[in-house]
């Protein structure tokens, strides 16, 4: 069954050249076909069944390990402390240790506050007192913040010094302002600024913590009390196992407060964190909201509010369903172009906002899902006006105090200049693109009450304290990147938490705008949806693997172990057990007769299949096929996973990928699966229709390399394709010719098409004989035929399924990780950034200064001298193409220096990922290479060349706070190229990386922020 299971496995190698196919061994034929000739004398002789034991394999008994495994989940208690209507207490502690219960305080408190404790925050700052971790998970302007300023507050009277860590900088920016003003002694550290390190209270981003305990700081030894704030950033794809693995690296003499939005498995964190580090760890949980919401729909084609979800937080179905019954069942693009739809929903924000004035429920924060948006919206305001004198005045003196930083030709920058009239209206605009000095000064006018309507992106509702009596979704549909889907109910709970002012509203209230038909199943999940649980995001990075090598005491596998996500698997295990144990006695019970002749008789099939495959691999060369690039000709599409069927060509194109290499694009009309038809440009995700089942037709396009058969029928097409019922037309003709022929549909011959390869001709001839014999086979003129193949395939199909199973269990015992891990360590082994005995080498101390971007890839150029003789402003702008990830509609020619280092860029990487496969770590060498983008290099070569920002910015065709907050990563980068430079002992490549970083360190992309 293992040499079965491969060779159905098996892929034809890539083509050595374009005129001949080497003649790849893919199994001795005439030793196959004479076992299967053994075979059919056997069945001539015989028509008893034969058990079939020795060629399809059950997996190794291993039950008993297996057992083992389940049993050994992290061993952990729970006890409830307090349970009322708004707010739970419950502590996590190891089995191991006996719980001590908290003890009210004796002595004065470390901090008093001018109002009421809620019954949450009372809970949570007991916890502090009595010196034990505790996670706070609170509704946004809960008050969460009031037990981090307690611990600080407890961790000074205590002479120990504390960290305040937040997720992005400017947060961290506005954390340092706010406790510094609290409490004199506190240094920040972002790595864009350092100010008073030595401070007993640090705010620092979680990426520079984490680099402190690689690097073993000093300062760590005196540190009592951490504090996470917005913990719920542990999920970030991207960025989530950065908190992961400084959680993981802190000591366990520490304690811990971690700031959360309501997440529904706090408990489990809290049982984490108790067994990583040998102590109690407190969850106080609360969906008390002190300012409760009320959600209202706005349905396009109504002219009114309908209240779905009341204060009290039912749902109302009446009104639901009277909104829907004003909406499309089609979304706004599908049925107009998008230019219009825009102006149609500006024009109903406009009405809203009209109507939450007259009803005095300003301020509002109007979130939408694109920057452009946010800027039409605004625009759309002509004759609003929301400000008297004193406060224009007011907002004109803040905001020319603001930009007074910078210098006289950045003060006329448009942007600048374009946004002021809306501030003094008490119009702002929040989102990624504008200038970050411009959004500071923004978020402070709006903190001021001076701005009453926020146009803003959601990024606005994260971890910014800026509560509104209203906020209004511009949209209930948002783009993600690969699909346009309904806004989940993490996403809808963060932003609706900025409506209501705490001891200002009587109630917050939610406005989404819902232009395309939803069931009130949708409308649920959304407006009374769970938050997202907090689920690991760890994963292995190269940077983390030789940082663990590098450390005394600690190794890859310490880190995997104690990782968040090994934590949850395990749990896992048991219900993953009682899976495998039921596939396991199925497959046990499952006999099928004449085993060893079916086993013959199917991998004759897969050798003719990948025979198929290899002629074919031959045949879609362009010098054969493109002869047939006629319209209407018929091609059949096949995926690695799934056959498409026949299309109907309506056009071509030649073009060269990013990879250099010439490809041709055929655009196919394709009957599909209603299901998948959102996402036709990744051909790997379309689905046949289902048999007997309504088609949609689509126009696909497909790549060469997934045409399986050439045709040599072509069908009328109708003389647009674009038209109105076109589509309808050419489906009715496909289905027609399906009917025809029975659904075989005539195809070109290899030899028709002109091949006159020798080694093709033979494997042509050899698929022939293939092909009888497995016609001829004596197991196909059984009546009972039909029921022994479909016997076998179901123990194939069972296998398969305990395979999956074993495979489940293998990644809860840490087994993806392991085997990735090896693969790793494989390539860094055959790059030598670690030696054989897994000891780290020179090359890989050089890799470990690199966190910022790809340390591989970035070490490799460092050493092959890329960067030895290129100018400060050459290396930045090639550095730029590690950090930029914005796409760009333009981007200005490069000059020949920029060209050449971007060549040389690409080739690098795709050594890198060649070696990375050679070594069995799989990586997508097409994906690997697009994540390299130049539409930064010019930019930034301009730039470090002394040019103004006004001219990058109007050549660029990128938003202005775009390229500052590449510039600013890049400087992080820079600043780590000059640390790898220095390692490795070429201070002449230090020099230039200083240079480059001096060029880029200037005027507005490195203006201070506001709040220091």
């Amino acid at each position: 069954m293992a040499e079965f299971v491969e060779l159905l496995g098996n892929k034809p190698k890539p083509v050595a050249d374009e005129d001949a196919a080497e003649d790849e061994d893919i199994g001795d034929l005439d030793d196959l076909l004479a076992e299967t000739n053994e075979s059919m004398l056997e069945t001539d002789k015989t028509d008893k069944p034969q058990d079939e034991q020795s060629n399809l394999v059950t997996a190794p008994n291993e039950d008993e390990d297996l057992i083992k495994e389940a049993d050994a989940g992290p061993k952990v208690r729970t006890f409830d402390l307090l349970r009322q209507e708004n707010c739970i207490h419950e502590v996590a502690v190891p089995s191991y240790m006996q719980y001590v219960p908290l003890e009210t305080r004796q002595t004065r408190p470390a901090k008093t506050y001018i109002f009421q404790l809620d019954s949450f925050q009372s809970e949570a700052i007991n916890c502090v007192d009595n010196y034990q971790s505790v996670l706070v998970s609170a509704h946004t302007s809960a008050g969460k913040t009031a037990i981090a300023l307690y611990a600080v507050a407890l961790a000074l009277r205590e002479n120990q010094r504390v960290i305040y860590t937040s997720p992005i900088k400017a947060l961290s920016n506005q954390k340092y302002r706010e406790l510094l003003e609290e409490f004199g002694d506190v240094g920040l550290m972002t790595g864009d600024v350092t100010l008073n390190p030595e401070a007993s209270c640090l705010v620092m981003t979680t990426e520079i913590l984490r680099s402190m305990l690689y690097r073993g700081s000093e300062i760590m030894r005196e540190v009592g009390w951490v504090i996470f704030d917005e913990i719920h950033y542990m999920r970030d794809e991207e960025r989530g196992v950065v908190w992961e693995e400084t959680i993981i690296l802190l000591p366990d003499n520490v304690h811990y407060v971690f700031l959360s939005a309501t997440i529904p498995n706090a408990k489990q964190f809290a049982e984490w964190i108790a067994v990583l580090h040998k102590q109690s760890c407190h969850v106080v949980y609360t969906d008390y909201r002190p300012t409760p919401l009320q959600h209202v729909f706005y349905s396009s084609g109504a002219n009114g509010l309908y209240e779905v979800v009341s204060a009290r937080g039912e749902f109302r179905e009446d009104q639901f369903q009277q909104a829907m019954s004003y909406v499309s069942e089609k979304a706004p693009d599908e049925r107009q172009n998008r230019k219009l739809a825009l102006q149609q929903t500006a024009n109903s924000v406009v009405t809203i906002l009209r109507t939450i004035r007259e009803r005095e429920l300003m301020p509002v924060i109007v979130f939408s899902f694109s920057r452009r948006e946010c800027e039409a919206y605004a625009t759309s305001l002509k004759d609003m006006d929301f400000n008297d004198h004193d406060q224009k005045d007011l907002i004109r003196k803040i905001f020319f105090n603001a930009v007074s930083i910078l210098g006289p030709e950045d003060q006329k920058l448009p942007q600048i200049k374009w946004i002021l009239p809306y501030l003094v209206r008490g119009i702002g605009i929040h989102h990624s693109g504008l200038l970050p000095l411009l959004k500071e000064c923004i978020e402070i006018l709006f903190g001021e009450g001076l701005l009453r309507i926020l146009f803003a992106t959601e990024t606005f509702a994260m971890g910014l304290n800026m509560p509104a009596r209203t906020v209004l979704f511009t949209s209930a549909r948002k783009f993600d990147g690969k699909d346009t889907r309904w806004i989940n109910s993490g996403e809808y709970i963060q932003m609706s938490g900025r409506a209501g002012r705490r001891g200002k509203d009587p109630q917050g209230l939610c406005i989404l705008m819902v232009d395309q038909k939803m069931s009130d199943e949708v409308a649920k999940k959304i407006v009374k949806g769970q938050t997202d649980p907090l689920n690991s995001q760890f994963r292995l990075t190269y940077n983390m693997v030789l940082n663990l090598i590098r450390v005394p005491d600690v190794n890859p596998e310490y880190m995997m172990e104690r990782s968040f996500r090994y934590f949850q698997n395990k749990a896992m295990l048991v219900p993953l057990y009682e899976k495998y144990k039921a596939r396991r006695e199925q497959l046990d019970r499952f006999e099928i007769p004449f085993g060893d002749q079916l086993t013959a008789y199917n991998q004759l099939i897969a050798l003719a299949e990948d025979m198929k495959k290899k002629i074919q691999a031959v045949v879609i060369r362009p010098k054969y096929i493109t002869p047939y690039f006629q319209t209407g000709r018929l091609f059949r599409v096949r995926t690695k996973t799934r056959d498409l069927g026949w299309g109907a060509l309506l056009n071509h194109k030649k073009t060269i990928n990013k990879m250099g290499d010439t490809i041709y694009i055929l655009e196919l009309a394709l009957r599909l699966s209603w299901e998948c038809v959102k996402n036709i440009e990744n051909v790997e995700e379309l689905e046949p229709p289902p048999a007997n089942e309504s088609a949609a037709l689509e126009y696909v396009p497909v790549e060469l390399s997934s045409i399986s058969a050439i045709s040599t029928m072509r069908i009328k097409l109708p003389e647009s394709p674009e038209a109105p019922k076109a589509k309808e037309a050419i489906k009715l003709s496909l289905e027609r010719s399906m009917k025809k022929f029975a659904g075989k549909v005539p195809e070109f011959d290899p030899i028709q098409m002109g091949v006159k390869d020798q080694n093709v001709l033979k494997d042509i001839e050899k698929l022939k004989d293939m092909e009888a014999r497995i016609a001829d086979h004596p197991l196909r003129k059984r009546e009972d035929f039909a029921e022994i193949q479909a016997a076998y395939n179901r123990k194939v199909e069972l296998t398969e399924q305990l395979r999956i199973a074993r495979e489940e269990i293998k990644k809860v015992r840490g087994g993806q990780f392991t085997d990735e891990l090896r693969a790793r360590e494989r390539v860094l082994r055959r790059l030598q950034y670690v030696d054989s005995y897994g000891q780290i080498t020179a090359k890989g101390r050089i890799a470990c200064e690199i966190s910022a971007a790809d340390e591989i890839l970035l070490t490799e150029m460092i050493l092959s001298g890329v960067f030895k003789e290129m100018q400060p402003p050459d290396a930045a702008a090639l550095l730029s193409c590690f950090v930029f990830e914005e796409k760009t509609d333009k981007t200005p020619p490069l000059d020949d220096q920029l060209q050449g280092a971007f060549k040389t860029l690409i080739t690098h990487a795709k050594k890198v990922a060649k070696i990375s496969n050679e070594c069995k770590f799989d990586l997508d060498e097409s994906l690997y290479v697009d994540k390299l983008k130049n539409g930064m290099m010019w930019v930034v070569k301009q730039w470090c060349s002394g040019a103004s920002f006004q001219e990058i910015s109007e050549n660029s065709g990128i938003f202005e706070g775009s390229i500052i907050r590449c510039m600013r990563r890049l400087e992080e980068l820079i600043r780590q190229m000059i640390c790898a430079s220095q390692a490795m002992g070429d201070e002449k490549m230090a020099a230039t990386f200083e240079e480059a970083s001096k060029k880029l360190k200037r005027d507005i992309v490195f203006a201070a922020s506001l709040y220091l």
